[in-house]
C-alpha cells in the first residue's frame, strides 16, 4: 500500500490545475483485491476518518448510498466501506479494512483527490492530444477512479479494467455506478492473466495499480510481466505504475531498473520526501519506447497541491543505485507499509 497526499484537482483534462489544497501527512491507496487493488494514499486518512465519525455532509447520491451515511459490504479483500466526503455532496471515499483506497465524485469524474492519482491523470492527459479517444487497460479496479477520469476527459475511449475482487466490483458498481454511455468493460481475474489476453498493440495506455493486502504481488513486478505490458502497447504507447515503498527504497529502485531493462524510456514522479526515503509513499513510474513528456510532467507535478518531482535520464539511473532488474525467478512482493502509515 502506499502513503500519499490528497489535494484538489479540477475538471477532467485539467489535472495540472488545483482548485484547492489540504495538506496531510502522506499518500493513500486506490484499488484493491487479491491482486488487482490500489495502494492507499495515506495522506488523507484524517479526512476520511472525520467523515466516518459522523462529521460528513452528504448530498443526494446515485446508487444505494444514502446521503451522509457510510455504506459497507464484505469483499474478498476485507470490509469495504464508502464514506461520504464532507466537502463534496456526491463524493465518496472507498476504504478497505479502514485503509483509504480511492475517491470518486459522481458529479465530477474529472476530480482526482489523491496525489498519485493526479499524477496518473497527468499521464492520461498527455498520452494523446486533448480529447482524443484512447484505448486504456487498467490493472486494478477498486472504485474505477482513473477509468472514470479518462471516460470524462476523453469521450468515446475504450477501456478494460481487470479486477480480481468480484464482490468489490459488485459493491462499487451498485453504489457508484459507471455512466451507461462509457465504454468501460470490467473483467474479473488475476491482473497478469488478464494482461495476457489483451491483443498485441491494443493499448495506448496501461495503468497498473495492483495491491493485495497493501502489497503488489511478486508476479506483477518482474521483467517478464513488463514485457507482456510492452507487447500489449501500441507503438508509442505508455505503461504507468503506482509503486509503494519506503526507506531504503530497495523495491522502488529495483522496479525502475526493471523498467529500464524492458523499455527505451522511463521516468519517475513522486513527492521529494518519498524519493529521499523520508517516508513511505507512492511513486508513479512511466515507461515507453518513445519520447516521454518529461518537461510537461515536471511542470504539472511541480504545480500540484502537494508538489512532486520528476526523475529522468542520468538522474534516474543514479537513483537506482546499481539495483538489478527483477525476474520471475527472484521477484518478491512490494514491502508492507509501516504500522503508522495510516495514523
Amino acid at each position: 500500500m502506499a502513503r500519499g497526499k490528497r489535494g484538489r484537482q479540477g475538471n477532467a483534462g485539467r489535472s495540472g490545475r488545483a482548485d484547492r489544497a489540504r495538506p496531510i501527512a502522506d499518500e493513500r491507496a486506490d484499488e484493491r483485491g487479491d491482486d488487482a487493488a490500489h495502494a492507499p494514499d495515506t495522506a488523507d486518512t484524517t479526512r476520511a476518518a472525520d467523515a466516518a465519525t459522523g462529521r460528513a455532509r452528504g448530498g443526494r447520491t446515485r446508487g444505494r448510498a444514502r446521503a451522509g451515511e457510510p455504506v459497507s459490504a464484505r469483499v474478498d479483500g476485507g470490509r469495504a466501506e464508502l464514506v461520504p466526503d464532507r466537502d463534496r455532496p456526491r463524493g465518496r471515499t472507498l476504504l478497505i479494512d479502514g485503509a483509504p483506497q480511492s475517491h470518486v465524485d459522481l458529479d465530477d469524474p474529472g476530480y482526482l483527490d489523491f496525489s498519485y492519482q493526479r499524477r496518473l491523470g497527468h499521464v492520461a492527459d498527455l498520452v494523446a492530444p486533448p480529447g482524443r479517444p484512447i484505448q486504456a487497460l487498467h490493472l486494478g479496479g477498486g472504485a474505477f477512479t482513473l477509468a472514470r477520469y479518462i471516460a470524462a476527459s476523453r469521450p468515446r475511449s475504450t477501456q478494460q479494467v481487470v479486477e480480481v475482487d468480484g464482490p468489490l466490483v459488485a459493491f462499487v458498481r451498485r453504489e457508484l455506478p459507471l455512466e451507461s454511455g462509457w465504454r468501460v468493460r470490467v473483467r474479473g481475474g488475476d491482473a497478469r492473466a488478464g494482461l495476457g489476453k489483451v491483443p498485441d498493440g491494443w493499448a495506448d495506455l496501461i495503468i497498473a495499480d495492483v495491491f493485495s493486502g497493501a502489497r503488489t504481488p511478486a508476479h506483477l513486478t518482474s521483467a517478464e510481466f513488463l514485457a507482456e505490458a510492452r507487447r500489449a502497447l501500441r507503438p508509442g504507447g505508455w505503461y504507468a505504475a503506482n509503486i509503494a515503498d519506503g526507506a531504503p527504497l530497495a523495491h522502488l529502485r529495483a522496479q525502475v531498473a526493471t523498467a529500464r531493462a524492458v523499455f527505451a524510456e522511463t521516468c519517475l514522479t513522486a513527492d521529494p520526501a518519498v524519493l529521499r526515503g523520508r517516508r513511505f509513499g507512492n511513486a508513479v513510474l512511466l515507461a515507453g519506447d518513445g519520447a516521454l513528456p518529461v518537461a510537461e510532467l515536471t511542470r504539472r507535478a511541480a504545480s500540484d497541491p502537494h508538489p512532486g518531482r520528476v526523475e529522468h535520464g542520468r538522474a534516474l539511473a543514479d537513483f537506482t543505485g546499481g539495483a538489478r532488474p527483477v525476474s520471475d525467478a527472484d521477484a518478491t512482493a512490494s514491502p508492507a507499509p509501516p504500522p503508522a502509515a495510516f495514523d
